[in-house]
């Protein structure tokens, strides 16, 4: 179970997830999550830095796709704005949507990484479907109520993942 919340790889922020990177892997596709990954939490600002890096992936011939456990609407505008396609209501970890992201850019999971600001839900979902997994620090400190709490778990986890040598 420890091994399905483990990231192939940790970052500070998206923008140090560099194309080259991902193709050494063999990634061709990215799924990324929403709030606190590209934009700041219940925002509708694309920053950016955000839509630079999301040029740069597609220049690079990476396929990008939103996933989100948000409605619709919010994650429809977002996905619009980057001009990407989405997986809204995701319920993550649940692997539905992840299958739903990958099947939309016609990919393997093995093609594919995820990238996320938390273990629980995209780390998690995206290892159980078998793709390369990337965790990144969340954009901002302001939150749903219930990621605050998830968040404390997150911590232990990572202590506990880190003291058994598998976090990277």
């Amino acid at each position: 179970m420890l091994r399905l919340l483990c990231p192939n790889r940790s970052e500070a922020v998206i923008y140090d997830i560099e194309p080259y990177d991902l193709q050494r892997e063999n990634i061709v596709g990215m799924i990324v999550d929403l709030d606190n990954t590209i934009i700041p939490w219940s925002s509708l600002n694309v920053p950016d830095a955000t839509m630079r890096w999301i040029r740069k992936l597609k220049a690079a011939g990476i396929q990008v796709c939103l996933l989100s456990n948000n409605c619709g609407p919010r994650v429809q505008k977002i996905a619009k704005i980057l001009q990407v396609p989405f997986v809204s209501k995701a319920r993550k970890p649940m692997i539905k949507g992840f299958r739903q992201a990958v099947q939309m850019m016609d990919l393997l999971p093995q093609q594919v990484a995820v990238v996320g600001d938390q273990i629980y839900t995209d780390i998690l979902g995206g290892n159980r479907i078998g793709c390369y997994t990337i965790w990144v620090s969340p954009l901002s400190t302001k939150e749903f109520m219930g990621t605050k709490i998830t968040r404390r778990l997150e911590r232990l986890t990572v202590l506990l993942l880190r003291h058994k040598g598998l976090f990277p």
